[in-house]
């Protein structure tokens, strides 16, 4: 098995860990929720390792107590060694209200700063207007996060993350609020604070705002990157999924996507694409192929069911579903000319919760 094959069904088989290992896991909240952070042959990947379908994984991670080494089996047979990324020193400070450091941003994968800068969101109390998957009000509920981070403690907590842990770039999601910009204007509030503090790049995400005008006050603001997702393409999917982000038409997603090229320019813009939540595979090629032809990286990600969601039991993608997908999105984007390694800031430049970079290839002349 190469390590594309290993990656993608690492991912969507998840990881039993027989023993904790390493660092611990990240449960609830926004991003790569019930996932942990796994380093195999050089690339660090995060790995469901607390949902349903993990505890059921032919995969599972121990420790050698003879030699220290963490070793990845797949039905008891062993694939390769693994290693854990280390909590970051940044964990260990506060603000001087108090506020631990980790409740404002996280580390994601090895080198990314993280954070939900609004930990709600207008439709996530309502049943009728949530997206199914979505467990951003879990870490709030738990108190492992604060509701609003300010741009001052973002800026020192960005500070601190790159001054010890050597962070290369950040990403600032949020909740949508009920505001016709979607967020985009307490993004830019906190970009602006945090570039005046530390030069580092920043991806923003938000879903499109009433007026694109937003974006060129995000770029200016310092946003490098910008990420406006999709997560699924047909009405019908998106209608039961999605229900509340589903009165966003998918057209006025492709409005603000070519109108976001202009401004971040050719491969700045991203999307999410959830793999496995009811799209088939023409109908996510058909996208990334629009997508990539508008200069945006299609961030094609499998589904992970969350505990405590209502999709806590659907299954995720299998690896051969993604195989095909990936190769064929990894094709277009090469023929396009779109790499994750160009991109400034984000989840397509981190990749780890996909194996879609792997597969990012040479299209002869």
């Amino acid at each position: 098995m190469n390590k594309q094959q290993l990656i993608t069904d690492l991912q969507t088989n998840g990881l039993r860990l027989v023993e904790e290992t390493g660092a611990a896991g990240r449960k609830g909240g926004a991003g790569p929720s019930d996932h942990k952070a796994v380093t195999v042959e050089g690339t660090t990947v995060m790995v469901p390792v607390y949902t349903g379908t993990a505890a059921r994984s032919p995969y599972t991670a121990t420790l050698d107590a003879a030699t220290e080494a963490v070793m990845l089996h797949c039905h008891d047979e062993a694939v390769a060694p693994v290693t854990f990324p280390q909590a970051p020193k940044f964990y260990n400070l506060m603000t001087a209200d108090g506020v631990p450091y980790w409740k404002i941003a996280l580390l994601h994968s090895h080198d990314v700063l993280a954070t939900t800068v609004l930990q709600t969101c207008m439709r996530y109390s309502d049943a009728a207007t949530s997206c199914q998957f979505c467990a951003i009000g879990q870490s709030l509920e738990a108190g492992r996060t604060i509701a609003r981070k300010t741009p001052a403690q973002l800026a020192e907590v960005a500070e601190a993350a790159v001054r010890l842990d050597g962070v290369k770039h950040m990403v600032m999601t949020s909740g949508t609020p009920n505001t016709s910009d979607r967020g985009a204007a307490y993004l830019t509030e906190c970009a602006r604070a945090i570039k005046r503090r530390v030069d580092l790049p920043i991806q923003a995400q938000c879903e499109p705002p009433d007026d694109f005008i937003w974006f060129e006050r995000l770029k200016s603001a310092g946003v490098d990157t910008l990420g406006m997702h999709l997560e699924a393409v047909d009405p019908q999917v998106r209608a039961r999924i999605m229900p509340g982000k589903a009165t966003v038409p998918v057209a006025y997603y492709y409005e603000a996507f070519a109108a976001a090229v202009k401004v971040f320019g050719w491969g700045q813009v991203s999307t999410y694409l959830l793999a496995g939540l009811g799209d088939d595979l023409p109908t996510l090629l058909a996208a990334c192929e629009r997508l990539v032809a508008l200069g945006v990286y299609p961030f094609v990600v499998p589904f992970v069911p969350i505990s405590g969601t209502p999709l806590a039991t659907h299954a995720p993608p299998t690896s051969a579903f993604m195989l095909p997908l990936y190769r064929q999105v990894g094709a277009m984007l090469a023929r396009a000319g779109l790499s994750s390694n160009d991109i400034k800031a984000g989840c397509a430049k981190c990749g780890a919760c996909s194996a879609l970079s792997t597969f990012e290839e040479v299209v002869g002349c």
